[in-house]
């Protein structure tokens, strides 16, 4: 269901044209780090945690990127993998590809004054853990979509072969990384649910960490 209002014709006309010059400067779509250390993205409480969990749930290769929405306690409410298409790296073309995924998997939260759940982005790929124009493009995807979708911009994390780094905070650590192989859930014995997952699946997560 879509809420809104018409746009007029010279605002549609407008549109047209700043998509059309948008769509022709693609390095205006991304973020360096230093822009985004001074977007005031949340810190993760224990991004270990985080990263393990969702390589354990994904399996991630290079290439696939995972976006998850957590809850104010860091707990896993929903999560989607997908495979970057070859093509260059571009800001706008990411956060429409996010915005379809985090659609797919969790209602939005629009309705509220304040977001409550954060989004964060990990993204598993070549070369080596130092930022590159495609990390400033996906930072760049990640904060619209989040927007668009009435969630907090949370962490961007890259996972190489030399280990996974949160980009703008300086954290990170050599397991688990591009070629080692999913750690079993510390808090479950039960095996990891499938991958894009909400509903019952995070429901085993929710209880699992509360035990």
């Amino acid at each position: 269901m879509t809420f809104g209002f018409a746009p007029s014709s010279a605002a549609s006309t407008s549109t047209s044209a700043d998509l059309s010059a948008a769509s022709a400067n693609p390095l205006a779509r991304m973020l360096e780090p230093a822009e985004w250390a001074a977007a005031g993205i949340p810190l993760l409480r224990n991004p270990r945690e985080v990263v393990s969990g969702l390589h354990s749930r994904h399996r991630p290769r290079p290439a696939t990127a995972i976006v998850a929405v957590l809850d104010p306690d860091e707990r896993l409410c929903a999560s989607a993998s997908f495979t970057r298409r070859p093509a260059p790296a571009d800001g706008w073309m990411f956060r429409n590809t996010l915005l379809a995924q985090l659609r797919r998997v969790i209602p939005h939260d629009l309705r509220r004054r304040t977001p409550v759940r954060t989004a964060v982005l990990l993204y598993c790929r070549e070369g080596d853990a130092r930022w590159t124009e495609e990390d400033g493009a996906w930072m760049w995807g990640l904060r619209d979509a989040c927007t668009l979708h009435g969630l907090r911009c949370g962490a961007y994390i890259t996972l190489t072969r030399d280990g996974w780094q949160v980009l703008g905070e300086g954290r990170g650590g050599r397991r688990p990384n591009a070629d080692s192989s999913p750690e079993p859930f510390g808090l479950s014995e039960a095996p990891p649910p499938l991958p894009r997952t909400g509903g019952a699946a995070s429901e085993v997560l929710r209880r699992a960490a509360a035990r």
